[in-house]
C-alpha cells in the first residue's frame, strides 16, 4: 500500500472560492431558496475577503412578518 499526500493549494482554493463560477452557483442556489420562500425576499451574490457569499433577506413588511412566524427562509433552505 503506497502513501499519497496531499498538499492543498490555498492560493488557488481562495481563488475559486471568489470565482465567477462560484459566485454563479451561489447565484442559483440563493435564487431557488428566494423562490421557495416566496413574494417579499430580495437576493444578492458579493464577494468578501475569503470567499463568494449569498445573501437572501426580507424586502416587504409582510414578508418580514411571515419570516418571524413561520421561519420562512430557514425552511426554504432545505
Amino acid at each position: 500500500m503506497s502513501k499519497i499526500r496531499f498538499k492543498l493549494n490555498r492560493k488557488g482554493v481562495g481563488e475559486l472560492l471568489k470565482s465567477k463560477r462560484m459566485q454563479k452557483v451561489l447565484t442559483a442556489h440563493a435564487k431557488s431558496v428566494r423562490q421557495r420562500a416566496g413574494i417579499g425576499f430580495e437576493q444578492d451574490v458579493h464577494v468578501g475577503r475569503n470567499r463568494a457569499n449569498a445573501m437572501i433577506w426580507t424586502e416587504t413588511h409582510e414578508a418580514r412578518k411571515r419570516n418571524a412566524e413561520e421561519n420562512t427562509l430557514l425552511k426554504s433552505l432545505r
